[in-house]
């Protein structure tokens, strides 16, 4: 379960506490610190301050704290790593049992170097754009993170008019039966690539369909075409 202390108006985390605290012990839970009501920071104290009160208002310690979106504050490498350091700490000290960065725009962040974090997110799927897709790679081989999560699949929203123009079944395997939404999500698991996916839905249908679509097998040839053709676009502009 994937979360971040700015949704639901700076209370998800009490929200989920209260709505479903007895719950909450049976989920791995993640959740993102960075994001507060006057705006993002990277100051090490207001960042140690949302770390305890994540556990405080979740009413247990979460399994990942993630940087959120750290590309907001334009930090340099001394910036990064204080922030970085916070999360390090709070690891050690048992707040959370491990850290990691969430990046939207992972652009500003490539020269950046940064302690391996657990875990690093970023968005995945086929409407990611090259240079945005080429950055989240480079992340990856400079950070060497333990696991990389990925986000946003659909860019959005399933219901956008995108996804009644292609057929995103051409990204599998001999999968005829998948739907073009199990094709969006299990080739966005190769774009860039990730070992895990957060989507969010208040629709048990939809996870549902979602989840079966891992049993399909990407077509990692059609995928590297895919990958060289948005290089040439970029090339041709």
């Amino acid at each position: 379960m994937d979360t971040a202390s700015n949704y639901f108006r700076h209370r998800s985390h009490e929200v989920l506490n209260t709505v479903a605290g007895d719950l909450l012990p049976r989920f791995s839970v993640s959740t993102k610190v960075g994001y507060f009501p006057g705006g993002h920071s990277l100051d090490p104290a207001r960042l140690r301050a949302a770390v305890q009160r994540a556990a405080k208002d979740l009413g247990r310690e979460p399994d990942t704290v993630l940087l959120h979106n750290p590309e907001h504050s334009r930090p340099d490498a001394e910036t990064l790593g204080r922030a970085c350091a916070v999360l390090t700490d709070a690891t050690r000290a048992g707040l959370c049992r491990g850290w990691g960065i969430s990046t939207w725009d992972p652009r500003p962040l490539v020269d950046l170097d940064a302690p391996c974090p657990d875990v690093l997110m970023v968005r995945t799927g086929l409407l990611v754009g090259v240079d945005i897709l080429e950055a989240a790679e480079d992340l990856v081989t400079r950070w060497r993170p333990s696991q990389v999560w990925g986000m946003s699949p659909f860019g959005g929203s399933t219901t956008d008019a995108v996804w009644e123009t292609f057929d995103p079944r051409m990204f599998l395997r001999d999968s005829p039966s998948a739907t073009r939404f199990q094709a969006a999500f299990r080739s966005a698991y190769g774009l860039p690539r990730v070992d895990a996916i957060a989507v969010g839905t208040n629709d048990v249908d939809h996870l549902r369909e979602l989840v079966d679509a891992l049993a399909y097998e990407v077509n990692d040839q059609v995928v590297s075409e895919y990958k060289r053709l948005l290089q040439d676009r970029r090339q041709a502009v």
